[in-house]
């Protein structure tokens, strides 16, 4: 009988420490520290009002394909807290509609690019984009690249829903979003919005629409730079 109570007595000790332990011990994945160090904002990064500024694309033997600027755009679109909170007065009127006309039925790649590409600032933690995908098996993917100008295609989603729909993305930790050695360069490049489509579907006219290309993005480096470090362009 002794023997039972003081086998439950060390097992009760040893329970009470792991608790203790777990809650006195600190994080070893730094998540507090880094939720510290941490601004997460929402930036729009183009609202496609400008046609010229995007070129669209598919291979010539496979279709010829248009684009133009549109009216209209999700109403269910939330204003970015940032710019009402600073009163920014946004112009958002227009969408691009891209369409591909096909010779026939077969593999092929519809992409909408910019003239240059768009630099996204700090650490980019995911990519979104409202799109009517006209309930079509295409799949959208975004094309971005890394700090060192390494390209990534990051699969978006699949456009087979009706009407307007915003896609999101998260990007990996594999992408390279920063220098070690220099708080001042961070951030990727998106180089354009590709359509994979489905072969089955890639027949007739087809039409996608795009509006307002948007990151959630880290700006605790750009916000923490020392004003009196000087720049290494000599």
């Amino acid at each position: 009988m002794k023997k039972t109570k003081l086998l439950v007595g060390v097992m009760l000790c040893g329970l009470v420490w792991a608790v203790t332990a777990q809650e006195t011990l600190p994080d070893p994945a730094g998540i507090g520290v880094d939720a510290a160090q941490q601004n997460l904002q929402e930036i729009s990064i183009d609202r496609f009002e400008d046609p010229g500024f995007w070129i669209p694309s598919v291979a010539a033997d496979v279709g010829v394909v248009m684009h133009r600027r549109v009216a209209g755009g999700p109403a269910d679109k939330e204003p970015i807290p940032g710019e009402v909170e600073a009163g920014i007065e946004v112009v958002d009127d227009y969408v691009i509609g891209v369409r591909t006309d096909f010779y026939r039925r077969g593999a092929a790649t519809v992409s909408l690019r910019p003239v240059r590409p768009l630099a996204v600032p700090g650490i980019v933690k995911t990519l979104s984009v409202w799109v009517v995908g006209r309930n079509f098996n295409h799949e959208l993917s975004i094309v971005i690249e890394d700090y060192f100008g390494n390209v990534n295609v990051l699969p978006m989603g699949r456009l087979n829903f009706s009407g307007w729909k915003q896609l999101t993305v998260a990007v990996p930790p594999s992408v390279v979003q920063r220098n070690p050695h220099y708080n001042t360069e961070t951030g990727i490049r998106i180089r354009g919005l590709v359509v994979n489509t489905f072969i089955p579907e890639t027949y007739g006219s087809y039409y996608v629409y795009f509006d307002d290309l948007r990151a959630v993005t880290d700006l605790f480096a750009e916000e923490s730079r020392d004003p009196d470090d000087m720049i290494d362009n000599w």
